[in-house]
């Protein structure tokens, strides 16, 4: 796919990855619809926005909510003129162990069911949903190729204090194979990127000791961008032979 020719729609497009998807989606030339929790976010990237190469156009939704997707997908596309992109992207972090005992009061803690239901409604029912309407709609209006992008984790691999987070990043790399399965004959190609630890706003709030830490398990002893995630989901866009799989970006990260 030619990235001039693309109409995207990238979820939890106001910050982070998000932010840096659609705003270099555009300076390649693709038009880009966004949608975000923050309304203030939304404006700022439109702004930002506005004198790319490609159009910018924000919403506010809830990926986790099955009739604001719906309205999202069709909006998406009235702004654009059409859709043959989708980057699944928009995500939480709610985590815990699943059990620990607590230092203070000798009892255990546990990770709740609504932090668990949560990140998983988030997460993977999100993606579920976008996909679930992104291909319904391109199949109606026999889009003659289309891509699909979404971002799972390192964390899929099981990381300790993200039973949810990991599960959900897991079933999306799943999700990904089973949907090439499905949907190729539509001409929808489906791809993953697993990102380990970029420069985010989350891991900027984190202590320095802290990172310090955490990069010390990486051969590169340093934090990815967002433009080097970016690079792995343009290519998938862009190389037409390629469905079903997972792009790793993390500095080889094992866990």
């Amino acid at each position: 796919m030619d990235l001039k020719s693309c109409k995207v729609l990238v979820t939890g497009g106001g910050s982070g990855m998000g932010r840096a998807f659609t705003l270099s989606l555009a300076r390649d030339g693709a038009d880009v619809a966004f949608c975000d929790v923050n309304e203030d976010a939304i404006t700022a990237v439109m702004a930002e926005g506005a004198e790319l190469p490609g159009k910018v156009v924000g919403f506010k939704a809830n990926v986790a909510d099955e009739a604001e997707v719906v309205a999202l997908i069709a909006r998406s596309a009235e702004a654009l003129g059409g859709l043959n992109g989708l980057v699944n992207n928009a995500g939480i972090f709610r985590d815990a162990m699943l059990v620990r005992p607590d230092k203070k009061t000798g009892g255990l803690r546990k990770m709740s069911l609504a932090d668990w239901n949560a990140v998983i409604a988030v997460d993977l029912t999100g993606p579920f949903l976008c996909t679930r309407e992104f291909a319904a709609y391109c199949i109606e209006h026999q889009v003659p190729s289309s891509c699909v992008v979404s971002i799972s984790s390192i964390s899929r691999h099981g990381n300790a204090g993200q039973t949810n987070y990991s599960a959900a990043k897991a079933g999306l790399v799943a999700d990904t194979a089973l949907w090439a399965k499905e949907l190729s004959r539509y001409g929808i190609r489906f791809g993953a990127v697993a990102p380990g630890f970029i420069d985010t706003p989350i891991l900027q709030g984190m202590r320095p000791e802290m990172l310090e830490q955490m990069l010390s398990g990486v051969p590169m002893r340093r934090v990815g961008t967002p433009h080097e995630i970016y690079q792995a989901v343009k290519f998938i866009f862009e190389c037409d032979y390629f469905t079903g799989r997972c792009v790793d970006v993390d500095g080889g990260l094992t866990l």
